[in-house]
């Protein structure tokens, strides 16, 4: 039975991103849309069809296969696709078959094209990079919701000012906010205990409503920091709450004002530099997680910001091998220090461990290596640990003696990974092609990853089995357009953006290095040199990019987040807590992974 103007107009005012759309805007377009029926098992279209237009699935299933017949997605009830095909030259990227009956909605290209010309909204929903964000990390316009410590101190109007000032201290706070029943009702801060308790010998059972500040000033959250400047410089104050639907949510103090200008990587760096021992390294490597939430409120790319934090645990390293040297003396022969891992990819965030090793000239001695070199290991990822980079759950570290050698050993090693690669290998040989030198003499390591590289690239048997190690960690896709999330334990019903979102795109760029014979170890420009070298075509590449600079940055904003609410930051995410438009988004991100994945697993790098 047809459909008709008012069933396909209401439909499409349920969908995305017709339901945010002026109401006079979608009826202007309904009538361009054409109903199609699909019989089950038909083709919508087929590989490098041209298309007719954008689809949208008003009842029914479809899957979508990639060129290797790989089924990538399953989708229904108001799903679109062909949008990809469409912004590149017209031509499908997939093909689509109904899995049923099913009745879909065909918006011509012509059509869908003056929707996202005329229509911002269509455009951001159809474009699926990231595209520029504005930066805007200076205080006077990042948004309070950034500046504001959660979870604010409270009291009750009925407790004593002795009672107040005892919780002050014990919490380490120059301000309570005095609530009843969740909601704001004044303030107190140690200002009011020393003007109007102390000054004026009140005796130190006054209750805090006779002292506090009632009623006071508050912002919201979508505030900035400009208000809170000039709110605070007008009354002269240190102390604004923060509410929201009347709701106490936070609270900026001028110390939150003078933190957030103080945090940057470069002062992080200085101060670690200029640290004596690994305790006052942690102090400062305590304000990464603020440095995270500064950053990312700023819009930084997630590219800068794992390379700012990473800088810090470099520096960290250095210093510590420095404060080593100074114990110990100076080393008995020339020695370099190595990180793999995210930190050899400078690719850290707010949860890293850590990883690393210790390459040692042909000279040393058995009892340098169980000396010195044992002693400094030791010492270094002693600090670390105390910085915050917790031990290597794998003891892939430098304390570990079979990661301690000397070179010779170590061209060894990597000899009998690419001739030998059993299963164990392939796990060593995946983390020590992110090997990167932190400290010592580079030259250590320099001929040997150019020579690793050539044994590596030249062996199809090992080229192969890293193929396979680089597929075993699959995006978190399910049925009909949803998410395949953890299914039991702590993080069930979530996902995990390291494990299923990230890790996919790293172990694909470095099999393009290895293909490639490219030097770079981090994952961004292992894509872009392998664009470059032809090993990863143009169009292929740029969306790989995009899916991994979206999920990157969803993963960052998610742990800011976090640590903005006062928890620890991880890399596990609810689906829900997302917007339609940014798990459509993220669910596409994992679909040109996924296909990606298919096509080297074919034997071919390229797409698209």
């Amino acid at each position: 039975m047809p459909l008709t103007h008012e069933q396909i107009l209401r439909f499409l005012s349920s969908v995305h991103p017709y339901d945010t759309m002026p109401a006079e805007v979608v009826a202007a377009i309904e009538p361009a849309f054409e109903a199609r029926a699909v019989v089950a098992g038909d083709m919508v279209y087929e590989l490098g069809q041209e298309l007719d237009g954008l689809f949208i699935i008003y009842e029914g299933e479809v899957e979508v296969s990639d060129e290797n017949d790989v089924v990538v997605s399953h989708l229904g009830l108001r799903n679109s696709f062909g949008e990809r095909g469409l912004l590149r030259e017209g031509v499908s990227l997939t093909a689509a078959r109904a899995v049923v009956d099913t009745t879909l909605l065909m918006l011509p290209a012509a059509g869908f094209h003056k929707l996202i010309a005329e229509q911002d909204a269509a455009a951001r929903f159809f474009d699926r990079s990231r595209g520029d964000k504005p930066v805007k990390a200076d205080l006077a316009t990042t948004q309070v919701d950034t500046l504001m410590a959660a979870n604010p101190v409270t009291c009750l109007a009925s407790d004593t000012a002795q009672d107040a000032a005892r919780l002050m201290r014990d919490k380490r706070v120059s301000s309570l906010c005095v609530t009843v029943e969740g909601k704001l009702s004044g303030i107190l801060t140690t200002r009011d205990l020393s003007g109007k308790v102390l000054a004026e010998a009140l005796p130190v059972t006054t209750p805090v409503a006779e002292v506090m500040t009632a009623n006071p000033i508050t912002l919201a959250p979508s505030s900035i920091g400009s208000d809170v400047l000039h709110a605070m410089m007008e009354r002269k104050i240190g102390h604004i709450p923060i509410v929201e639907s009347g709701k106490l949510v936070g609270i900026v103090t001028q110390t939150d004002l003078t933190r957030f200008q103080a945090v940057s990587s470069a002062e992080l760096v200085s101060e670690i530099a200029h640290a004596d021992t690994a305790e006052e390294m942690a102090r400062v490597t305590a304000r990464i997680p603020q440095l995270l939430v500064q950053l990312v409120a700023g819009g930084r790319p997630h590219q800068v910001v794992t390379r700012l934090i990473t800088d810090i645990a470099d520096t960290a390293t250095r210093r510590l091998l420095m404060l080593a040297e100074e114990r110990f003396g100076p080393a008995p022969v020339p020695y370099l220090w190595l990180a793999c891992g995210s930190q050899g990819r400078q690719e850290q965030t707010g949860v890293s461990d850590q990883d690393n090793c210790l390459i040692l000239d042909g000279a040393v001695t058995q009892a340098d290596r169980t000396g010195y070199f044992a002693k400094m290991a030791k010492f270094v990822c002693d600090g670390l640990d105390a910085c915050g980079y917790v031990y290597c759950p794998g003891d892939m570290m430098a304390t570990n003696p079979k990661w301690c050698q000397p070179l010779t050993t170590w061209r060894g090693y990597f000899e009998s990974w690419v001739n030998k690669p059993v299963p164990e290998a392939q796990m060593l040989a995946s983390v020590m092609f992110d090997l990167r030198p932190i400290g010592g003499h580079v030259g250590l390591f320099e001929d040997l990853q150019d020579q690793t590289l050539a044994m590596a690239s030249k062996n199809s048997i090992f080229v192969a089995h890293m193929v396979s190690n680089s597929l075993k960690h699959t995006p978190p896709l399910g049925l009909l357009r949803g998410f395949a999330t953890i299914r039991s334990g702590e993080h069930k019903n979530q996902l995990d953006l390291k494990h299923n979102g990230v890790v996919p795109v790293v172990d694909l760029g470095r099999v393009y290095a290895l293909q490639g014979r490219l030097g770079e170890v981090n994952t961004r420009a292992r894509l872009e040199a392998a664009m470059h070298a032809g090993v990863l075509s143009g169009g292929g590449g740029q969306d790989l990019l995009d899916a991994y600079e979206l999920i990157a940055e969803t993963r960052l904003e998610h742990q800011a987040a976090q640590v903005k609410a006062g928890g620890a930051p991880d890399n596990y995410l609810t689906p829900s807590d997302l917007s339609e438009f940014d798990r459509s988004h993220l669910r596409d991100a994992f679909v040109v992974i996924k296909s990606m994945q298919s096509a080297i697993g074919h034997g071919r790098g390229m797409l698209g």
